[in-house]
């Protein structure tokens, strides 16, 4: 897919307007524009995800500016609220990021595109998707990923961030995930709206932001937990 149409399509997602503001906050700060590295990885990333779509089922969105807007646009707004740029690039801190239930590597791997500094570990214990997110990680030649085949109620690690986007079982994946999160880290989760309250239900000790309303969505939104140090 052309790297410059994918830099239009995902512009929504990028700018600070693209959040809840006050109107005291003053104007929206333009959006970043990615490197043309960033965006040829994102297009060598689609194009594998379509040919290995055809005998595995990864994801259930087929056109190529679909998977942008939803698949890519909702990771990177997500690694805007996360990793806020300063002087220009993504915050380095906090370094370590587990994505639990990845499937195609969403949204973990477009947030280690955002922040290449960070460490990120995918958990897919589907073992086809695990051998596609290897190949993923492989052809974008990125380092600092790990990749673990495994359910995530065995995982015996924590993180500064843990991400989630409601998945099936999401009742019983949830508070899995919330363990994973070290004290005082940040638990993020792209969600449909009307879920939230019972987000909030399934984990304890964490304070919540306000949602922040994903573009171009009449009710998905990504909300951070921070979770109390005493936890």
């Amino acid at each position: 897919m052309d790297p410059a149409r994918i830099g239009a399509l995902l512009e929504p997602f990028l700018r600070d307007n693209s959040t809840i503001r006050s109107e005291s906050a003053g104007p929206p700060v333009p959006a970043p524009v990615l490197p043309a590295d960033q965006l040829q990885h994102i297009s060598t990333y689609i194009d594998l995800l379509l040919h290995w779509n055809a005998r595995i089922n990864l994801t259930s969105i087929r056109q190529p500016e679909d998977i942008v807007t939803r698949h890519f646009g909702e990771s990177l707004f997500a690694a805007r609220q996360l990793f806020p740029v300063s002087n220009g690039q993504p915050a380095l801190s906090p370094p370590e990021v587990i994505d639990v239930g990845s499937g195609a590597g969403f949204p973990g791997l477009p947030i280690k595109l955002w922040a290449p500094g960070i460490h990120v570990t995918l958990i897919e214990s589907n073992q086809k998707k695990a051998v596609f997110l290897r190949e993923v990680v492989r052809a974008l030649t990125l380092t600092g990923v790990d990749i673990l085949a495994v359910r995530s109620d065995t995982v015996r690690r924590a993180a500064d961030v843990v991400t989630l986007r409601a998945v099936e079982r999401f009742a019983s994946i949830l508070p899995t995930a919330a363990t994973l999160v070290r004290p005082g880290g940040r638990l993020a989760i792209l969600i449909g709206e009307p879920q939230i309250p019972h987000a909030h239900s399934l984990v304890k000790g964490f304070q919540w932001t306000s949602p922040f309303h994903l573009p171009h969505s009449s009710n998905r939104c990504l909300i951070i937990g921070h979770k109390e140090s005493n936890q």
